[in-house]
C-alpha cells in the first residue's frame, strides 16, 4: 500500500467537498422525512462518505456506476444533479424518473449513473455486463458496481466476478463493508474475515482497505481503474467502514454491539478529514465554512424546487412499463 499514489492537496479538498455534499444532504433528507415532507423509504449513507468521494475523483463523466438501494452517496459523488435528485425523492415530475422511482431508483446516464437497484447485490451483473459494453466499444470506459457486505454471499457476486475475471472486463467490484448486512453481524454469515480474500478464487486483485480513510482508499480505486482502463481486468475492494445510522431509516440498530458502535463514531471519517485539512494547512477555517454553506444552500434550493414542482399526472401510471408504438 505503500506505493501506491496519494491525494494531493487539491484532490483531498475535493474529496471533502464531495463528503461534506453527502452528510449535508443526508441530514436535510432525515429532516425533510421527520417533518413529514417525504414520505418514502431511506438508507441513510452516514458514516460511509469517504468511500465514493475517494473513488469519484478518479472517474470521468462517462465511466459507469451501479449502486443499490444505500447508494445516495455514490450517485451524489459522482455528480448526480441535485434539483433532480430531490424532485426524485419528492416523487415529483422534474425527477430524473419523473417521481416514479424514488430514492432507491435514482438514475442519470448522461452521468455514468446507470441504475440504483433495490435487490441486494444486482449492482454486480448489471455492471459486469456495462463492462462488456465498455470493452466492446473501445471508448476505455470502467465499471463500478457498488455493494454492502452481505451481497457477497449470494450467486450474483461470485457469477459476476467470474465472468468479469474470464473476459478481463473493466470493472471494479467495490464492496462496502459497514460490518452489518441489514441486522446480521458478519460472525452468522461467513466463515472468513476479509471479503478480499474471495477474489484470490477468480485470478483478480483483492485488497482489504479502511474506506474511512482517504488516502487508502483513494490509492486502491487509482490502481484499481487504471488497471481496468489498461485492459488488466477487474479488481475486488472491500472497504471497510461503518454505518452510523439503522439499516433503514427508523429502526433502533438494536442488534449493533454497543461497544463496537461507540468506538465507530469516535472514527467518525468527516471530523477526522476536517481536522487533517486544517493541521496539514490544506484549507482555512474560512475556506472549510465556506465551502460547508455553499453546499448547505445548493441542497436548500434544490429542496424548496422540488417541493415547488408538480405530481406526475395520473396518465404516468401506464407509462414506462411497456414499449410504446412511435407514430
Amino acid at each position: 500500500m505503500s506505493n501506491w499514489p496519494k491525494p494531493d492537496a487539491a484532490t483531498l479538498l475535493e474529496i471533502y467537498r464531495k463528503a461534506t455534499l453527502i452528510k449535508q444532504n443526508d441530514e436535510h433528507v432525515i429532516k425533510q422525512m421527520m417533518a413529514g415532507k417525504l414520505v418514502m423509504p431511506y438508507y441513510s449513507p452516514r458514516g460511509q462518505e469517504i468511500i465514493p468521494s475517494a473513488i469519484s475523483v478518479s472517474l470521468d463523466d462517462d465511466d459507469y456506476i451501479c449502486t443499490i438501494y444505500r447508494g445516495i452517496h455514490d450517485m451524489l459523488a459522482k455528480g448526480f444533479p441535485l434539483d433532480e435528485m430531490w424532485a426524485e425523492l419528492a416523487g415529483k415530475v422534474t425527477g430524473t424518473c419523473k417521481g416514479k422511482g424514488g430514492p432507491m431508483h435514482l438514475t442519470c446516464p448522461e452521468k455514468g449513473m446507470m441504475v440504483t437497484t433495490g435487490i441486494v447485490g444486482s449492482s454486480m451483473p448489471i455492471a459486469t455486463g456495462l463492462g462488456w459494453a465498455a470493452q466492446l466499444d473501445g471508448r476505455n470506459r470502467v465499471s463500478v458496481a457498488n455493494f454492502g457486505d452481505g451481497a457477497t454471499n449470494i450467486g450474483a457476486f461470485h457469477e459476476s466476478m467470474n465472468m468479469a475475471a474470464v473476459w478481463k472486463l473493466p470493472v471494479i467490484f467495490l464492496c462496502q463493508n459497514n460490518h452489518y448486512a441489514e441486522h446480521t453481524a458478519p460472525e452468522y454469515s461467513r466463515a472468513i474475515d476479509r471479503i478480499s480474500d474471495r477474489a484470490a478464487a477468480y485470478g483478480m486483485p483483492g485488497v482489504t482497505v479502511d474506506g474511512n480513510d482517504p488516502d487508502e482508499m483513494y490509492g486502491a480505486a487509482k490502481v484499481a481503474i487504471e488497471r481496468a482502463r489498461a485492459g488488466e481486468g477487474p479488481t475486488l475492494i472491500e472497504a471497510m467502514t461503518f454505518r452510523f445510522n439503522g439499516h433503514i431509516f427508523g429502526e433502533a440498530g438494536h442488534y449493533m454491539d454497543k461497544t463496537i458502535y461507540a468506538q465507530a463514531q469516535t472514527k467518525d471519517p468527516m471530523p477526522v478529514l476536517r481536522a487533517r485539512l486544517l493541521s496539514e494547512g490544506i484549507a482555512t477555517e474560512a475556506d472549510l465554512v465556506a465551502i460547508e454553506k455553499e453546499v448547505d444552500s445548493r441542497i436548500v434550493a434544490a429542496i424548496e424546487a422540488a417541493m415547488a414542482a408538480d405530481f406526475p399526472d395520473v396518465a404516468e401510471l401506464k407509462r414506462d412499463v411497456f414499449a410504446e408504438e412511435i407514430a
